[in-house]
């Protein structure tokens, strides 16, 4: 839980940075890859970390760039970039304007009242499980993996 507002918004900036450089791997023609048919494929996963980022915010009280649920995955990868870019400056702006007492105020989560220091923190640990996901599907898709925690193979 982040109790300190600096704190959220330096490790935002940090996973946003790594996120946004698994997005850029990605090319329109392998926003279908997925581990196997019928499971999340790369494009998929990159919306949805758009639309979560800003479903997160909004449970927080943050006011940042939404996509509706229903919006269909775009089929350039560069759209999905751009709307990562759009809600990840939105969040910065707006928990910017957070006071550390903010963070400890209760707002409703996914399964009740839950502090907003909490829910950002989540935010971030649901943005690393999905990259996550998405460096393997970039690994079989054959593009290069960035080394967002650290070298790859193909830093080597």
């Amino acid at each position: 839980m982040y109790r300190q507002v600096d704190d959220f918004l330096q490790e935002w900036s940090i996973a946003a940075k790594g996120t946004q450089q698994v997005l850029q791997a990605i090319t329109d023609d392998k926003l279908e890859q997925s581990i196997v048919e019928g499971h999340s494929t790369l494009g998929w996963l990159g919306w949805h970390l758009v639309g979560s980022a800003g479903y997160f915010s909004y449970l927080a009280g943050l006011k940042v760039p939404m996509i509706r649920q229903e919006d269909p995955v775009p089929t350039s990868a560069a759209e999905i970039v751009t709307a990562y870019e759009n809600v990840v400056n939105g969040i910065k702006e707006e928990a910017a304007k957070l006071t550390n007492e903010d963070l400890l105020e209760l707002v409703n989560g996914f399964s009740g009242p839950v502090p907003r220091g909490a829910l950002l923190r989540v935010l971030i640990e649901h943005q690393t499980h999905h990259r996550g996901q998405m460096t393997v599907l970039l690994r079989q898709a054959g593009l290069p993996v960035p080394g967002v925690m650290g070298p790859t193979k193909e830093m080597q």
